[in-house]
């Protein structure tokens, strides 16, 4: 069965676009060869945790992101996924006070929109 290993592979792929990466620089960041990229996002690859730390290690995401895909192809869930990817890849560099700073824009313009 290979379904978590596609999905994990959709998860890198979706991670590697939302920041702006190609898979040759992804690999490159990883240590890794771009074909073989390539082969583990569309799940071809039955990848070792070694290879799956060097992603995580080249993407500069947390292990349990690779692993939080929605389980059905739910639109508004994908949509909100890519949201919150988009979300931690805007903020990963900033710090504490600058996430402060945009936690408290995006709660005013939820305010907004409610109404």
């Amino acid at each position: 069965m290979t379904t978590l290993r596609n999905s994990v592979g959709e998860r890198i792929r979706a991670i590697r676009k939302a920041k702006g990466l190609t898979q040759q620089q992804l690999a490159e960041l990883a240590g890794l060869d771009d074909a073989y990229i390539g082969s583990v996002e569309r799940g071809e690859r039955n990848f070792s945790i070694d290879t799956l730390e060097k992603i995580v290690i080249g993407l500069k995401v947390s292990a349990h992101n690779l692993f939080d895909f929605p389980l059905a192809e739910h639109g508004e869930e994908i949509d909100r996924k890519k949201a919150v990817d988009e979300y931690i890849i805007l903020i990963s560099e900033l710090n504490s006070s600058q996430i402060k700073s945009i936690n408290k824009i995006v709660s005013e313009v939820k305010n907004v929109i409610k109404y």
